[in-house]
């Protein structure tokens, strides 16, 4: 195999392993840099290195990812607030992640999920349980033997099982509740506001100490409600032109937030069919850059 060809293997690959290294880091900007530090590595490989490209540039990307996790832990030790994946635009998404199982394993709720494993345990059983690895293919990626790979499947399966939203939502059913919480909100209804919410709901704020936001969770309907009425009245007290609107992210329907026409937050959401259960509210500007790029290129 030549050198071109490698490199064109890599392209092939590409929206493949971006999906591999995005749901293993959980940002987009780590999962790229972790894919261009793959491209450079591969320039300087000898080709008769790479027998079976699809298997050596997945080995390759794992590997950098389980690397990269080093430094992520460290800064997400030193994060400010609640840490939160980074919406990932639908735009960036593969066709193949249109497929209503694999769309779910990107979801900010079950990235969310993913974050109670180790790097490890998450590359084992996001290559097993969502893009269809054998066992002995995944041994040789991660430098395991077969039997520790399903034993630390097991363990994965087990963990995500306990922290997983109990219930699945049809993609109508969320895309209605969404709706009808972005109305709410508009209008300033208390009572359908509390409607739609779950007694329990909680309300996760990522500002990473760059925009302003709730440095803890904040639980309970109660709660939730004042904090989502009493920005609205602030924003009107203030005159701030506050726009919310529907989108697609991490293959759920979402609410942008707007405020002067630009990019504010992105609000993900955990449905059970009946009542919103949680709320992931982006606001870190580096967090929402790859949304705010496509809303720009969208022109909205």
């Amino acid at each position: 195999m030549s050198s071109a060809s490698v490199e064109q293997s890599f392209i092939d690959e590409r929206p493949r392993l971006f999906q591999i290294a995005y749901r293993m880091m959980g940002t987009v900007v780590d999962a790229e840099d972790a894919l261009q530090d793959v491209f450079v590595r591969l320039r300087t490989t000898q080709p008769n290195e790479v027998a079976a490209p699809k298997a050596y540039l997945t080995r390759a990307v794992v590997r950098r990812c389980l690397d990269g996790w080093k430094s992520a832990r460290r800064r997400r030790e030193q994060y400010v607030g609640p840490w939160l994946p980074e919406p990932l635009d639908a735009s960036l998404e593969s066709s193949a992640n249109r497929q209503q199982e694999v769309a779910e394993s990107v979801s900010l709720a079950f990235l969310v999920v993913l974050e109670s494993l180790n790097p490890v345990e998450r590359a084992v059983f996001l290559l097993h349980e969502v893009f269809q690895y054998s066992y002995d293919e995944i041994a040789t990626i991660v430098d395991k033997e077969p039997a520790a790979c399903r034993q630390l499947a097991h363990r994965a399966r087990e963990k995500v099982r306990e922290n997983r939203p109990r219930f699945t939502a049809s993609p109508e059913a969320h895309q209605q509740l969404v709706g009808r919480f972005m109305q709410a909100c508009r209008s300033g209804e208390l009572a359908e506001l509390q409607a739609i919410l779950a007694d329990d709901v909680t309300l996760y704020s990522d500002g990473g100490g760059l925009t302003p936001a709730a440095r803890v969770p904040l639980e309970g309907i109660d709660r939730v409600t004042r904090f989502v009425l009493g920005l609205r009245a602030k924003a009107q007290r203030y005159g701030v032109a506050v726009s919310l609107e529907t989108c697609e992210v991490n293959g759920k329907t979402a609410i942008r937030q707007l405020v002067d026409g630009r990019l504010y937050a992105v609000i993900s959401f955990e449905v059970d069919g009946e009542r919103i259960r949680r709320m992931y509210s982006v606001l870190n500007p580096e967090k929402r850059a790859s949304i705010a790029a496509a809303q720009d290129l969208k022109g909205v």
